[in-house]
């Protein structure tokens, strides 16, 4: 029966409690009451919720100054936290927190304005306050404790900025109890924005989060040192121990748990779709101190507009150097096992560091201005590799390589990879001596060819950015030459090329990088030279490929002989570096979040011609485009993205006859031949035509069966006016569009929910922002 909302006795109970935690919490409140009480009696779920707000709100007004106020705040906080979720999992729940008319009659009449203030707010208020509380969860400046208690509404709170940083020099004293409250505090944020996992997926981007948007907007007093201090206290991080070894498992980190709960509030609140709105100095032209231009019209988020406005040297130097340390943690060996600890939030720091290239273009500038973007690469790369075998961390794979899409479109990081690669992380590759270029081309070349099926979308996007950098790599590795020449055998064999409809995208893609290389970097790239004469017969075949009829059918009845989608064999893998384990698929009974479709690389990316002098135009798409082939980008099955299914608009300019509309799609001879008569083959056929009679002379005449004497020839060898005149460079830049922002979503909330397990603040709740599956 309703419980009248006077009768304080009662109500009180549920935060009087002295000592609890909220692990305590979860336990005494199960799922099921929540649920019951919300069915039977709502009345009283209502002012369940209006009390605890209140006393958050009067918590945020005292100052906290007792130990029980403090008690209070805290269990208020821990039972809206585990509340919260079954309010958004009810649509019929949905609007409550956004409606004035607190629930069941309210004690006492002091209607003044406050109260006309909708209960999300109150909420969003008063955290935001209590995050920056004397003696709660900050440092208090005063000395005395005598009555001076600091009004909490005259407190400037740009003072009280939680560590050094951007914006920032002071670092205050850590404090533990300071660092546990700021993570309860937290987590009821973050639990407040989670109702974003409650709706379905959709294109729509004014499907704003109403929370995010309320406590990011000037509304918030504390807008800009929350942001600031939530940044600092990630970039600041340094989960080493202080170099002591095994020190982590003597002292508890008290930072962690903040760090992490940072990280996942700053993602969130950052959830925008720049490609809907003007973003604001994108050109990395307006000048000005720390945060303080005339405002462009920027976002009304003021996280997004105080973020793409980060614009010092030293603070970017600050940012890059902490996402890079903490990226780098997890490869750090150390000779004794476990000696150092190792964080988890790898996957929230990819997110965070795709949102500061993508929001702040001066940031992005500065991450290629020095070989330091190297250090964010490597990690990347790391776990690109030791992932690609696990079906639970698909969505790792994709930001890691939106990322380096997102890097590869600027000339800077071509250049930067050709830096020699001596940093030894054990991964699981073959051992090569080399640049940073091979590096890449190695591990792309085994997500290729030993990755999970799952990301057969991805190769489009991975050879995209080899050749975006194809045409700045000085010197290959014989390595990596390799790799890629087995790659190009794998994708021109018939059954490959006739058996899915943009297959022969991948074949374009890899003559695009010889080309590229042949054409500026000739040079220094004898390995790939002579790794092309090789093979020869490869380019050969391709520009003899059959198309007729019978041979296309006789080039599918291979497919059935080879289930194989790579063939492993003549990829001379060699020994794998020293220490390495090899990628390790799923192990069953692995959650995992389902996600939405990615769109195909003509979608992500628009073409710009890189000129004479290096600098770059965008080309404008043709309008006379039909509308991608096949069917539309949309979750397979299991909600798994699929983004092969669009057509690679340059090369692909005729429909299909043969598409039928039942979407079964066989292959023709018009079809091959459309595509075949475009292979730009003829580079490399003339460069074979000069060289493969000069290197046969040389074997015959010296009797040779050793390369190192036919490399040096063609080292000293040259090309020059034999090859057609050089094609502009063509760089595919990642755009900004809602189905990425889309993707961003459910990804990033993705990571959140099966990271937050103790608690479990959304396990076993209504989700429909993606689906849970077991591996």
């Amino acid at each position: 029966q309703p419980v009248e909302a006077t009768d304080d006795a009662f109500w009180d109970q549920f935060w009087a409690d002295t000592a609890t935690s909220v692990q305590d919490v979860f336990a005494l409140v199960p799922a099921a009451e929540i649920r019951a009480v919300r069915e039977e009696s709502p009345s009283n779920l209502a002012t369940l919720c209006y009390k605890a707000v209140e006393k958050l709100v009067q918590g945020a007004e005292s100052g906290c100054h007792t130990e029980k106020e403090r008690q209070i705040v805290l269990n208020c906080c821990r039972l809206l936290t585990r509340i919260l979720p079954y309010i958004f999992e009810d649509p019929d729940w949905r609007g409550f927190f956004w409606s004035t008319v607190p629930g069941a009659g309210r004690g006492g009449g002091d209607e003044d304005d406050e109260n006309a203030r909708p209960l999300a707010e109150s909420l969003l208020l008063a955290v935001a306050d209590l995050l920056f509380c004397p003696d709660f969860t900050v440092q208090s400046h005063r000395r005395s404790t005598v009555d001076t208690a600091e009004d909490i509404h005259s407190i400037d709170s740009c003072e009280y900025i939680w560590e050094a940083g951007v914006g920032f020099a002071h670092s205050p004293q850590p404090n533990y109890i300071h660092d546990l409250n700021r993570t309860e505090l937290l987590k009821l944020l973050l639990t407040c924005f989670s109702e974003a996992m409650y709706l379905p997926p959709s294109s729509e981007s004014s499907n704003a989060n109403p929370w995010v948007q309320f406590f990011c907007s000037t509304e918030n007093r504390h807008a800009l040192p929350l942001f600031t201090s939530l940044l600092n206290v990630v970039c600041a991080y340094d989960p080493v121990g202080y170099g002591i070894p095994y020190n982590h498992l003597l002292f508890s980190d008290y930072r962690e748990p903040l760090v992490e709960e940072a990280a996942q509030v700053l993602i969130v609140t950052l959830d925008y779709d720049s490609s809907t709105s003007s973003s604001p100095t994108v050109d990395g032209t307006t000048t000005g101190t720390a945060m303080d231009d005339v405002d462009p019209p920027g976002p009304d988020n003021l996280f997004v507009n105080y973020l793409s406005r980060i614009h010092r040297e030293e603070d970017f130097q600050f940012i890059l150097k902490g996402v890079a340390r903490l990226l780098s943690n997890p490869l750090v060996q150390t000779y004794l096992p476990n000696s150092a600890k190792k964080i988890q939030f790898h996957q929230e720091l990819l997110v965070l560091f795709w949102k500061l290239c993508d929001f702040n273009k001066k940031f992005l500038f500065f991450v290629l201005k020095s070989s330091d973007v190297l250090d964010i690469l490597v990690p990347i790369l790391y776990f690109l590799n030791d992932a690609r075998a696990d079906q639970s961390r698909v969505g790792l794979m994709h930001i890691g390589v939106f990322i380096l899409l997102l890097l590869s479109g600027e000339r800077n990081f071509g250049v930067r990879l050709n830096k020699p690669y001596s940093v030894r992380v054990p991964m699981d590759i073959p051992v090569f001596t080399g640049t940073h270029a091979d590096l890449l081309i190695i591990v792309f070349h085994k997500i290729i060819t030993s990755g999970h099926q799952r990301l057969q979308p991805l190769f489009d996007c991975l050879l995209t950015i080899v050749v975006n950098v194809s045409p700045y790599l000085k010197s290959l590795s014989m390595v990596a030459a390799n790799k890629l020449l087995h790659l190009l055998e794998a994708f021109s064999t018939t059954w490959f090329l006739f058996s899915a409809v943009q297959n022969h995208h991948l074949v374009f893609f890899l003559l695009e990088v010889f080309n590229n290389i042949i054409q500026y970097q000739f040079d220094g790239n004898s390995n790939l030279v002579y790794a092309v004469i090789r093979k020869r017969n490869v380019f050969h075949q391709l520009a003899n490929l059959p198309t007729d009829s019978q041979s296309i059918q006789k080039g599918l009845q291979r497919k059935k002989k080879t289930p194989e989608p790579i063939s492993r064999t003549n990829s001379q893998d060699g020994v794998s570096m020293e220490g390495s384990r090899p990628a390790a698929p799923a192990e069953p009974g692995t959650l995992k979040t389902s996600l939405v479709a990615t769109p195909g690389i003509d979608k992500l990316t628009e073409k710009s011609q890189v000129s004479e002098d290096g600098t770059m135009r965008s080309l404008e798409p043709e309008s006379s485009q039909p509308p991608p082939e096949g069917n539309p980008p949309s979750a397979v099955s299991d909600g798994e993205p699929w983004s092969g299914e669009a057509s690679h608009p340059r090369r692909d300019r005729r429909r299909l006859s043969s598409a039928s509309s039942s979407g079964q799609w066989t292959p023709t001879p018009d079809w091959v031949m459309s595509w075949k008569s475009k292979l730009p083959l003829q580079t490399i056929m003339r460069l074979l035509q000069v060289l493969v009679p000069q290197v046969e002379k040389i074997c015959i005449d010296k009797g040779l069966t050793d390369e190192s004497e036919i490399l040096k020839f063609l080292q000293h060898g040259t090309l020059v006016g034999l090859l057609p005149v050089p094609h502009p460079i063509l760089i595919r830049k990642y755009q900004a569009n809602s189905g990425t922002a889309m993707w961003f979503r459910t990804y990033m909330w993705g990571v959140i929910y099966l990271r937050n397990v103790d608690p479990p603040i959304w396990y076993d709740t209504d989700v429909k922002l993606f689906e849970i599956q077991r591996v």
